[in-house]
């Protein structure tokens, strides 16, 4: 039954305080009539007695605290889904604004999902090709993770998200795979960027988008990624498809956290953020995973922008903690040109073990990996060193980790914008830059894969004999 009152006290910022409520309950949804007719829509936020503090979605200009109307709809917020949401593009209050058609739902699901159970998770196990070799190759995804990119002001992540979508896939599972996409905060510019790529690419077909652009509410940026995953449990688990959600940026969610708590005079945390920024963060992060007895499963790949370039923020730091390790973008690597700027060192996958090997990728991955990030950190030591004392402080040795560390960053690291790299490719990539090492300096990798894999291999051994 819907409630109707006239008793609005007070208007500040995003935030109405009504009285002489009866029966209000947290997040239930709001409309809001102002008296030239026009409507608006919001949340309740906060209930003291018969005290209501109210969120609006469209801000408080034009409302009129005696002549306008508060109506209670009895409900939380809701998404209408079923399968034909694939291909559409909505805004921050899950409307479609792709001038397509009203979508005619299956079902009505409330926004606000609890976390998956973790008695009844399943653990990732399966590879996800994202055709980036520093991903795929030293940083593996696995179904079902959360995956962070830590990036910053300027860097190419969102160049990087739109090559995701267009080459990421389960392989050899013949099952169905989607990707929710969820934008807060962007731009105009960046939203026709990524809408114009996915229709160019195709990769449109099988993307649900969900878009907040800088200019609308910031309260619609809290409830973006919500509406995302509501879409993505949807597919993952009532239509049994792997789901990939991609949610860019979440500084801008955060600062709009932020907002809203300084609007309601909320006690400040650190740098500003309310104190349940950490609880906030962990309600979306963990709808991703599987569950027992499902086929589906919702990977995430949350993107953010490191204020500052500080991984020490509240925002970066919160997420290092409740995700399964970082993609981190490097400035430096940015400037010289190299595409993806992946800081190979200060990148961790915590789930990889999990994805890789013979059935997976190949059997020889875990040692590739496990090689490849020894002799490039050698490499960076010879650089520093050279920066230091000269080139001619190098050892023989020094100078061949030195130009080891070139080649690796030239052609393992940087790769073209419509590159799609399969896990063959990556992998054998790091076996032909490790031809040029000694063997005896091959050191973390299994006699027989050296003898299966690494070119030229035999002839190295005669003459070493």
């Amino acid at each position: 039954m819907i409630k109707e009152y006239n008793t609005i006290k007070e208007v500040a910022g995003p935030l109405m305080l009504v009285e002489q409520v009866e029966g209000a309950k947290y997040e239930e949804l709001v409309e809001i009539e102002l008296p030239d007719g026009e409507l608006r829509n919001g949340r309740v936020l906060e209930v003291n007695r018969d005290q209501v503090l109210i969120q609006l979605f469209e801000g408080v200009t034009g409302v009129n605290v005696f002549n306008t109307k508060v109506r209670f709809k009895s409900k939380g917020m809701e998404l209408d889904v079923s399968k034909d949401i694939l291909g559409r593009v909505f805004d921050g209050q899950g409307r479609p604004i792709d001038k397509g058609p009203k979508i005619i739902p299956e079902k009505r699901l409330d926004i606000n999902s609890s976390p998956i159970n973790p008695y009844a998770r399943n653990y990732p196990s399966e590879f996800i090709q994202t055709g980036f070799s520093t991903i795929d190759g030293l940083n593996t995804l696995v179904r079902g993770q959360k995956l962070p990119i830590f990036s910053g002001s300027g860097l190419p992540h969102a160049k990087m998200a739109a090559q995701i979508v267009r080459q990421a896939k389960v392989r050899g599972t013949g099952e169905e795979f989607a990707v929710v996409f969820a934008a807060m905060g962007i731009t105009f510019e960046e939203a026709l960027y990524f809408i114009q790529d996915f229709q160019k690419t195709g990769a449109i077909e099988r993307t649900v988008l969900f878009v907040n652009l800088a200019s609308d509410p910031a309260i619609e940026r809290i409830t973006t990624p919500r509406l995302a995953l509501t879409a993505a449990e949807y597919l993952a688990f009532e239509m049994d498809m792997h789901v990939l959600v991609i949610l860019t940026d979440m500084t801008n969610y955060c600062e709009a956290l932020r907002e809203v708590s300084a609007a309601r005079q909320e006690v400040p945390g650190r740098r500003g953020y309310p104190g349940y920024l950490y609880t906030d963060l962990a309600s979306i992060y963990e709808r991703a995973g599987r569950i027992r007895e499902k086929k589906g499963s919702i990977t995430q790949i949350p993107i953010l922008t490191m204020p500052e370039d500080d991984k020490t923020h509240p925002i970066a730091d919160l997420t290092g903690y409740i995700t399964e390790g970082q993609i981190v973008l490097s400035r430096a690597m940015h400037r010289r040109g190299i595409y993806p700027p992946v800081d190979v060192l200060q990148s961790l996958s915590r789930l990889k073990d999990k994805g890789i090997g013979e059935g997976k990728t190949r059997e020889d991955h875990a040692d590739v990996f496990n090689q490849l990030f020894a002799a490039y950190a050698r490499g960076l030591e010879a650089r520093e060193l050279e920066v230091i004392l000269g080139e001619a402080a190098l050892s023989d040795m020094d100078r061949i980790f030195y130009k080891f560390a070139g080649s690796f960053e030239k052609r393992y690291i940087a790769q073209d914008e419509s590159e799609d790299r399969d896990i063959e490719f990556t992998l054998d990539l790091g076996w032909e830059l490790m031809s040029v090492l000694p063997t005896v300096e091959l050191k973390r990798i299994r006699p027989e894969f050296m003898e299966k894999y690494l070119p030229g291999f035999k002839e190295k051994v005669g003459a070493n004999s």
